[in-house]
């Protein structure tokens, strides 16, 4: 019974600092309302030390993945956000691939989260943002102009 109420205390301890980066995360579900380019995204983004200033990828399609900085923790529908994703044609912040452009302008977000339920809180929010699932647990929210 002491090993079993020690053990409780420690998950609880573990769970409730997991949850203390959300707290202090920038929420950026506004953004994602397809109504705006990828360079009004990403730049707020970047001007606030928030997101990588370089992406981590360039997709052959001309999506460039940018990573928030350290310590940085963004969140979207209430989803922690692990990568941003935006092209916008003939913009200097945005690096071109070597296929064909996916759009003149596309950006969104790679969360956690599960596709159904991040489906649910992006209808909730109503946003006309793609949602697609990309792996267990990971979920793209997407706009395209």
């Amino acid at each position: 019974m002491k090993h079993a109420a020690r053990l409780y205390r420690i998950a609880l301890t573990v769970t409730l600092a997991s949850f203390g980066p959300l707290a202090h995360a920038k929420p950026i579900d506004a953004q994602l309302d397809c109504k705006s380019t990828a360079h009004d995204f990403v730049a707020p983004l970047q001007q606030e030390g928030l997101l990588e200033t370089k992406p981590m990828r360039v997709e052959p399609n001309s999506v460039n993945a940018f990573k928030p900085v350290k310590g940085a923790t963004l969140t979207a529908y209430g989803f922690k956000v692990y990568v941003v994703v935006a092209y916008q044609k003939d913009d200097p912040i945005f690096r071109l691939g070597k296929g064909e452009p996916i759009a003149d302008s596309a950006y969104g977000v790679v969360v956690w989260g599960g596709d159904k339920e991040v489906e649910q809180q992006v209808r909730a929010a109503s946003s006309d943002a793609d949602v697609h699932h990309v792996a267990p647990f990971i979920t793209s929210i997407f706009c395209k102009q």
